[in-house]
Order: structure tokens, then C-alpha cells, then sequence
């Protein structure tokens, strides 16, 4: 089968981290544009030639010695001696992240003369991936045509956007580069097509922090808090959203803020997505998204596995558990320190051994964050908040197993509180170097009687919910004036780890 002229751009050194970026930027830019004109032509019935492909630019360092710069950040360096290289897409949506990564990258091996190698690369573009945000042109095309593409375009391969980088499992062939970063272009791609089928919201809306939970009540919190910030104008400090965005793309500007030619595309959705998603915008991207993943483990790995390709600076389970101790009152707060994984969900990638560690410097903010929120300290902010270990499990219904077997492991795990979520989103975050946190609100007790009944949850969610998001937002924000340089520690990074954060 021939393939089409396609376009080329050979390999060139940069020292320079903006020069690199530009050279990526106008290799994706090239790529893309031959692909959708490629595909324009094929939807008119044109006859475009045996087979059309275009391909990723990548970034290649190569280095001799081991020595490089003292560094206190746990990215931006590669492990030693050898050739690594990436991968990239959407220079657009990622340009403050790769020119971050690059500038390290010369910052800590420049002066040994390493330099930042762009290219086009031998990794096809799937046509599904080229695509503009508006784009439905499959839709328009005969079955038989539609047949016909599959062999006239490039479509996403799984065996190159597999997590074998991320789960520590990737040994490349000999003679074959070493890993620059967690994700391959085709796998960020990949998941930021599924990004904006579970939420609804394009990706260059999320922000670097976002929240989780599995209620609606927080997010109809979220939305009346979203449109309160953006119908006033910010005069407080550290306040700077300018938007607030809802599924379907719907955005609303902040009181003086001018509306941009894009706003005009969003629209209500008929029907919301799987797992909608809602958008705190600040400039920088360093607001805050918070996403209604549902119930069950399944819908928090789905949703963590792709929002981590957007590299967030943390994310923070907010949402209801079973607390397991009489102590316990109805709307207590629990922050986990530990969990207990029984959601299968992540067995294969994470495997049960591996702790998952509770991250200090989250730890702190969620407390501060309560004890600020709640107005209590010392032992009144104990009594509404108790540190200890979260279960979480995929068996919805464990109360109703025989010979109170779950009853028994909870109990020799010191768990304290029990939902099928937390664990989920903590260990992927481990699995990502991501940062985690998960602070829930106990809404029953059914070991000791106290279970969910229709007027006991309904007062229950009026007195906890906005007080328990509020809570979340302040955590986020303690976590932001903290700093990604401390966000990112070492303590996610393994022992041979990739350069980019």
C-alpha cells in the first residue's frame, strides 16, 4: 500500500525552550492541517490516494553522564546517561506545560550540552484525533465510504496508548529510547476525546485542581456558587475565577470580564453527560473543576485515568461514607490516612501490596481548611473530624453479606469509614503523581442502626453540603498558595522516574 506525501519536518536542536516549543508547535500545526485537509477531500468523494498519514512531533534529549544540576524538584531531569524521548499533541492546550518541561530539562542538564532535539516522529495521527472541537464529519459520510476510511486514514491504535509507562511495567526494545513522560501523544489524545464524552466540557476548560464527589447536591452547591462569584465583581483577595463553565460548554463571564468569540458555541446539552463536569476558570488554569463522577470505583478510575493526562497539581475526593464507629455522628467529617482497597477496579495496574501513602502537605490543607470553614480548633475540631483509615469497596450492598465478613475486615483494618470511591481516586493518583487527598462526610451509620431514610437525608444535606464543599474550595486554594514545586514531591516519584512532571 503507498502512502501519500505526507509532511516531514526533519529533527532540529534547540537550546532554547520557546524555540523548541515553536518547533513543536508548527510540526502539530503542519500535521494536522494536511490530516483535515486530507479528510475535507475524502468527505467530498474525492479520491485522496491509497493511504494518507501524518505523524506527532516529538522532543528527544540525549545525555552521557549522570551528573546534572542540584535540583530539589522531583521532575525535570532524566535518570542518567541514555537517549529519552516523548511524544506530543495539542501544543496548544499543553504550551505553558511543555515550555515548563523543557526549560528544566536545559536548566538541569545544560551544562553538560544536552539540548532539546524536535522532530516529526514515526507515530501516525489517527484521523479521530484530528478532528476539530466542532467537527462531526464521520456523521456525513455513506457506510460504504465510512468502510473506506478505515483504509485510507490512520485509526487510534490501544497498543500505543497503553499505561505501561505510568504502572512501571514499560521496558523499551533495546536500541529503543527511554520514556521522556508518563503519556504517549496518541494515549493524552485518546483521553481527551473521552474527557468530553463523560463531562460534556471540552478539556481546555479544566483547571490544575479538581474535586470529586458522588452527590449532585455538591454540585448544585457548585453551580450556585459558580454563578454567585461571576454575577459580582472580585474585589476580594485571591479571588481571580473570570468564568464558570457547565456541560455543553456553556460558558458564563465574570461581571466585567469581556465574553470571548468561542462562548457563543456552548449550549445547554438535551441530556447531561455520564459524569458532568463544572469549571472554576482563572487565567493561569490554576482554578478549579469539580466533576460528579456518580457511585462506584469503575466511574472514578475511568474518570482519573483521563483527567490525569491534563497533569492536574492535585485532586481531592469530597463526598458521603458509612461511618463505621459509634463514636461517630451523623455529618462527622472523616480525612483519610490510609485505605483499604477493595474496588478491584485498579488490581491489575496497582497491585493490592503497594501502600498508598497519606501526602503531608494535603493532609495539613484539608485540616486548615476545616478548621477555618467550621471556626473550631483543638479538641471542638476533633469532635466533628476524625483521621483514620477509608474502606472502600464495589460491593454497594456489604451489609447484606452473610456472617458479617466485610464487618470483620473493616474492623481489623481500623477502618473508620466506608464508601466506594476514595481508595479509587487515591491510588490513581499514586498511579499518575498526582497529589490526593480525600476528606467525606458521614451521612449513616448502618452498623449501629442509623441508616438513610428520605427525611433524615434531606435535613442531613441542607446542613452539611455547602458547608462541606466550601471546605474543599479553601483546601484547593491553601494547596495552590503552597506551590507545584512542594504539590510534586518526591514521594510519588519511583526510583527510574520520567522527566516531565
Amino acid at each position: 500500500m503507498s502512502t501519500n506525501h505526507r509532511p516531514f519536518i526533519a529533527p532540529v536542536q534547540f537550546d532554547d525552550a520557546q524555540a523548541a516549543y515553536d518547533q513543536v508547535l508548527a510540526i502539530y500545526d503542519t500535521n494536522i492541517a494536511y490530516l483535515r485537509d486530507a479528510m475535507r477531500r475524502f468527505v467530498a468523494g474525492e479520491d485522496v490516494g491509497e493511504h494518507v498519514r501524518a505523524c506527532y512531533p516529538f522532543v528527544r534529549v540525549h545525555t552521557d553522564t549522570v551528573a546534572r544540576a542540584d535540583s530539589r524538584l522531583a521532575f525535570g531531569f532524566v535518570a542518567g546517561p541514555g537517549t529519552y524521548e516523548t511524544t506530543l499533541t495539542r501544543p496548544d492546550l499543553f504550551a505553558r506545560y511543555y515550555l515548563q518541561q523543557f526549560k528544566l530539562l536545559l536548566k538541569n542538564h545544560g551544562s553538560h550540552h544536552v539540548k532539546l532535539e524536535v522532530g516529526t516522529s514515526s507515530q501516525p495521527i489517527p484521523i479521530h484525533f484530528s478532528f476539530a472541537e466542532h467537527e462531526h464529519i464521520e456523521g456525513s459520510l455513506t457506510a460504504e465510504r465510512r468502510l473506506l476510511m478505515r483504509d485510507v486514514f490512520d485509526l487510534p491504535n490501544l497498543a500505543a496508548m497503553d499505561d505501561g509507562i505510568a504502572n512501571g511495567t514499560h521496558e523499551p526494545p533495546v536500541g529503543e529510547a527511554q520514556p521522556l513522560s508518563l503519556f504517549t501523544a496518541p494515549r493524552v489524545d485518546y483521553s481527551l476525546q473521552r474527557l468530553r464524552h463523560y463531562t460534556g466540557t471540552s478539556c481546555e476548560h479544566f483547571q490544575k485542581f479538581v474535586l470529586f464527589t458522588n452527590y449532585q447536591f455538591y454540585i448544585d452547591e457548585f453551580i450556585k456558587l459558580g454563578h454567585e462569584l461571576m454575577a459580582n465583581p472580585s474585589g476580594v483577595p485571591g479571588d481571580d475565577y473570570i468564568a464558570f463553565v457547565e456541560p455543553g460548554n456553556l460558558v458564563t463571564r465574570r461581571v466585567g470580564q469581556s465574553v470571548q468569540p468561542g462562548d457563543a458555541l456552548g449550549a445547554a446539552p438535551p441530556r447531561m453527560p455520564q459524569m458532568p463536569g463544572y469549571h472554576l476558570i482563572r487565567a493561569d488554569g490554576t482554578g478549579i473543576s469539580m466533576v460528579n463522577i456518580g457511585v462506584g470505583p469503575a466511574n472514578a478510575k475511568t474518570i482519573t485515568d483521563h483527567i490525569a493526562v491534563l497533569r492536574p497539581h492535585a485532586w481531592l475526593m469530597l463526598g458521603h461514607c458509612a461511618g463505621l464507629r459509634n463514636t461517630q455522628e451523623l455529618g462527622d467529617y472523616v480525612l483519610a490516612h490510609g485505605y483499604v482497597r477493595e474496588d478491584h477496579v485498579l488490581d491489575e495496574d496497582l497491585p493490592l501490596w503497594v501502600p498508598i501513602p497519606p501526602l503531608a502537605e494535603v493532609q495539613v490543607a484539608i485540616e486548615a481548611a476545616v478548621a477555618e470553614v467550621t471556626q473550631l480548633t483543638g479538641h471542638d475540631l476533633k469532635r466533628v473530624m476524625r483521621t483514620g483509615t477509608v474502606a472502600s469497596t464495589d460491593n454497594r450492598n456489604w451489609e447484606l453479606m452473610p456472617q458479617r465478613t466485610p464487618e470483620r475486615r473493616f474492623s481489623q483494618s481500623r477502618a473508620i469509614a466506608l464508601d466506594m470511591e476514595s481508595a479509587t481516586i487515591a491510588a490513581n493518583g499514586f498511579r499518575f503523581r498526582v497529589p490526593y487527598g480525600t476528606l467525606l462526610c458521614v451521612s449513616d451509620k448502618p452498623m449501629h442502626g442509623e441508616i438513610k431514610l428520605p427525611g433524615m437525608a434531606n435535613q442531613f444535606y441542607r446542613d452539611r453540603v455547602d458547608q462541606h464543599l466550601r471546605i474543599g474550595i479553601r483546601a484547593m486554594e491553601l494547596l495552590r498558595a503552597l506551590g507545584v514545586d512542594k504539590l510534586h514531591s518526591r514521594k510519588l516519584r519511583s526510583f527510574t522516574e520520567v522527566a516531565f512532571q
